[in-house]
């Protein structure tokens, strides 16, 4: 009975230890991806914005995020920088790959069908798949 308490001590702070650890271990990747930027890179703000890197201030980003639009930036909102993988090929589509005969006329499945009142049925929209 005298060792529970202790026990219950133990198990209460080793979580709260990893979980400091790990948040320590996020901080110091964030800092060195802030302190790797350079103009030109891609990156994702902690808003959810993509943007370019025009300028690098001490605590200020200048992130282009449209064609001639940019704007100031703290350095901390930087969340990922964005890489872009390349192209599997050349990039080039193959039209003449394309089947004439895989190419439907006819009328979609999703044609909305709605039954007659005189006859009795309601008027609710249906999906027909003929």
């Amino acid at each position: 009975m005298d060792f529970l308490f202790p026990l219950l001590i133990l198990a209460l702070l080793v979580p709260m230890f990893l979980g400091i650890r790990r948040q320590k271990k996020e901080a110091a990747k964030v800092t060195v991806l802030q302190d790797s930027l350079s103009v030109g890179d891609r990156i994702l703000t902690t808003a959810g914005l993509h943007g370019t890197v025009v300028a690098l201030g001490d605590d200020t980003i200048d992130l282009e995020i449209a064609p001639g639009v940019v704007t100031t930036w703290s350095r901390l909102v930087v969340r990922e920088q964005i890489v872009d993988a390349p192209l599997q090929g050349d990039g080039a589509i193959d039209h003449e790959s394309i089947d004439d005969e895989s190419i439907s006329t006819e009328a979609p499945a999703t044609d909305i069908v709605r039954e007659d009142r005189e006859n009795g049925g309601d008027t609710t929209p249906r999906l027909n798949k003929d």
